[in-house]
């Protein structure tokens, strides 16, 4: 009796010598190249717009502004084309509109801000798209460089409970004396100095990596059922010690740092995580029920948690006190209509914080309804492309991590234009790419790089093993 051989890869009929060959996957990047010349143009556009309105002439450095943000954008292109040749082509082109759209409302709201200034014969004060073009132009080199390092994303696995450990540490730093900030009532923020940022936009990255990689290694036994109640699959008792976990988190970020938004996207997060992982229904059920248990306790315990639904179900009984913010963005979406005053002919600027947590109620001042649904288009593009990635590739852990991306961007949007639009209680979080702020530019563009580099693992070609001529001549005879 003789040994047996192994069957070479590629069937009965393929030899170990048997060449490879590699099916040819057009990369895109002209795609992308053409879709990232037309969101300049658009943005440039937008930015026109607000200078010929309001100024009734551009800037003698307008074409200069306009060509050193193309610049920086093509270079990022070019990134992708080196570092990532078969990434998705409309994941930057999207991203930079929605940053190119933004850049332009806080410009709009800082040339109101110097006119009034100029008026009254006060300061000057900051322009505010200055410093988020500075923001930018670090959080596109952040961009590259996670492209740049992160060559694998697959390698993140091995940081799992190193990424627990930073983001849980990053979440609980402004409650540190000293150098916590309570702002607006929340205390999200730590100053350092002159500088100061909100760390819980980077937790949300380290924390998705977290999840991502501890379901890969549970999603077997969280997926375990012993009973079924209504028909519902219930996971054994001891199984349920992470989402648990996640509830007292979520319940404790509401409690010490009054951030409902935060509360909210990192536990609904690790729900829909656990879903995607397991495929029970019966996780949502029970995030669902947690869900309205801990609202129901946020309410009862906490003040702020009280005034947020009050004013919520009654905007116009305090609409010149507490809910002053909340009534104000609604009478600017209501002058805008169906197509907005046209940019730089509307009154944003009397909107509270209408260059951050309110700036989706300035856009659709300006562009209308339809200009707004134009914008959530754009969002939704995103996180379509996300969970496109997600199917495409093959390893679990990418394909949890890309879930997560996409569901952290989508709760962000849904949480901050919901509460704006008063469809759900006003939370706090930013709108991602379009309002102002250092920090959770630079997460958004990192967490973009990150999608990138799973869509490039995805989409890039396998090689094939291909049988010679001879090889394959003698496999049709037999």
């Amino acid at each position: 009796l003789s040994h047996s051989q192994p069957t070479p890869v590629g069937g009965p009929h393929m030899s170990a010598a048997t060449p490879t060959t590699t099916i040819k996957i057009p990369s895109r990047r002209n795609v992308e190249l053409l879709l990232l010349l037309l969101a300049i143009g658009v943005g440039a556009y937008a930015y026109a717009s607000v200078d010929l309105a309001v100024l009734q002439k551009l800037p003698l450095d307008f074409w200069a502004q306009v060509g050193v943000f193309a610049a920086m954008l093509l270079a990022a292109h070019v990134i992708v084309r080196v570092f990532a040749t078969y990434a998705d082509p409309y994941l930057l082109p999207a991203v930079a509109l929605l940053n190119m759209i933004g850049l332009a409302m806080i410009h709009r709201l800082d040339l109101a801000a110097r006119i009034k200034a100029e008026s009254n014969g006060s300061k000057i004060p900051t322009a505010l798209a200055e410093t988020q073009f500075t923001w930018l132009v670090l959080a596109l080199v952040m961009f590259a460089l996670t492209l740049i390092v992160v060559r694998d994303h697959r390698r993140l696995q091995r940081f799992t409970y190193t990424a627990m450990l930073a983001g849980v540490i990053l979440l609980l730093l402004p409650l540190v004396p000293g150098i916590g900030a309570n702002i607006n009532g929340a205390t999200l923020w730590i100053r350092l100095g002159p500088l100061s940022f909100q760390p819980s936009e980077f937790a949300k990255i380290l924390l998705t990596i977290f999840f991502a990689g501890y379901l890969v290694l549970k999603r077997d036994s969280l997926a375990i059922v012993r009973k079924k109640v209504f028909g519902l699959g219930i996971p054994r008792g001891r199984d349920l010690g992470p989402i648990m976990v996640a509830w007292f988190v979520a319940l404790g970020v509401l409690a010490f740092e009054k951030d409902l938004g935060t509360a909210l996207m990192f536990f609904g997060l690790f729900v829909v995580m656990l879903y995607v992982a397991t495929g029970r229904r019966s996780w949502l059920a029970i995030g669902a029920l947690l869900l309205a248990v801990g609202g129901v306790l946020g309410y009862f315990l906490f003040g702020h948690v009280q005034i947020r639904v009050e004013t919520w179900l009654d905007t116009w009984a305090y609409s010149q006190d507490q809910s002053y913010q909340l009534s104000q963005g609604l009478f600017g979406l209501a002058s805008g209509g169906l197509l907005g005053s046209g940019w730089g002919q509307g009154f944003p600027q009397f909107i509270p914080f209408a260059q951050s947590d309110f700036i989706a109620d300035s856009l659709g001042e300006e562009i209308g309804l339809t200009g707004l649904m134009a914008v959530l288009l754009l969002y939704a593009i995103v996180v379509e492309r996300s969970l496109r990635t997600a199917i495409a590739v093959r390893d679990p852990f990418g394909k949890l991590l890309s879930v997560g991306l996409a569901t952290v961007l989508a709760l962000q949007v849904f949480v901050v234009v919901g509460g704006v639009t008063r469809l759900i209680p006003l939370t706090g979080l930013t709108t991602p790419f379009l309002a102002y702020g250092g920090s959770a530019l630079l997460a958004n563009w990192i967490m973009v790089a990150l999608v990138l580099r799973i869509s490039d693992r995805a989409r890039r070609p396998q090689p094939s093993a291909v049988p010679a001529e001879g090889q394959e001549a003698s496999a049709m005879t037999q």
